[in-house]
């Protein structure tokens, strides 16, 4: 098996006697996309925010590489450098243009003057077709936009892994598609990427691995190939049938 950059063993997340997340095992190898799917209330998102730290965890490990970023009392604004997330909803500062949104926490971190950073963030907004849209504000932008900008946002901290939590699903249908085309385009790039989501003919294109989630555990982790069209387990066979 290949090196895991990210991997976790026996995580448990509780909610007072409500126990979200029972036992998640995940091994994700640098370059990997893993999609996680299920219903909602599986602990999909849950888990994204234990894995950027967002959550503390009640049981078991979460490693960066070879490093337990979980261990009690750890300062998680340096880890998150190098875990990105982006979430359904943009949280994009309204009083600040598209690109002063992407400089901010660049230079809050490393304390350098914006000219630092802005080859690089214009390079992103090229990237994603966004040039034509550094100076707007968030208001003048389209939600797809506004999204592509949250991600250009996480990116601009160059971290080593990406988390997204159901990124497209405040977006209306015709502005699904440029959204994924990021995705498609980081993939092609080699980001090690981990996505919760409902898109499932995106997941069966593109996903390395895809692990499916109900009551807190992972019930199937298999290739797209095997996941959806021979799934081992009765759960998983339902849920497939309800959502295809």
């Amino acid at each position: 098996m290949t090196e895991a950059l990210l991997e976790t063993r026996g995580l448990v997340k509780r909610y007072g006697p409500h126990t979200v997340l029972n036992g998640i095992d995940l091994h994700i190898a640098p370059g990997q996309m893993t999609c996680l799917v299920g219903a909602s209330g599986s602990g999909k998102s849950t888990l994204l925010k234990c894995l950027n730290l967002l959550e503390p965890i009640d049981d078991g490990q979460i490693l960066l590489g070879e490093e337990d970023i979980s261990e009690p009392g750890r300062d998680p604004q340096p880890l998150r450098q190098r875990i990105g997330m982006v979430f359904q909803s943009y949280n994009l500062f309204p009083h600040m243009t598209a690109l002063e949104n992407a400089l901010l926490a660049p230079r809050r971190v490393h304390r350098k003057p914006r000219t630092e950073f802005l080859p690089a963030i214009e390079a992103l907004f090229e990237r994603f077709g966004l040039s034509a849209h550094m100076h707007h504000y968030p208001d003048q932008l389209s939600g797809g936009q506004q999204q592509r900008v949250a991600i250009v946002r996480a990116l601009a901290m160059k971290p080593q892994v990406m988390l997204f939590d159901e990124i497209t699903s405040a977006l209306d249908p015709e502005l699904v598609g440029e959204v994924l085309d990021v995705l498609r385009q980081l993939r092609a790039e080699g980001m090690t990427m981990i996505l919760a989501t409902h898109e499932m003919a995106f997941a069966r294109e593109l996903a390395d691995t895809i692990c499916f989630l109900d009551g807190g555990r992972v019930i199937e982790q298999a290739p797209p190939a095997a996941f959806f069209t021979a799934p081992e387990h009765a759960r998983t066979r339902a849920f497939l049938a309800r959502v295809l």
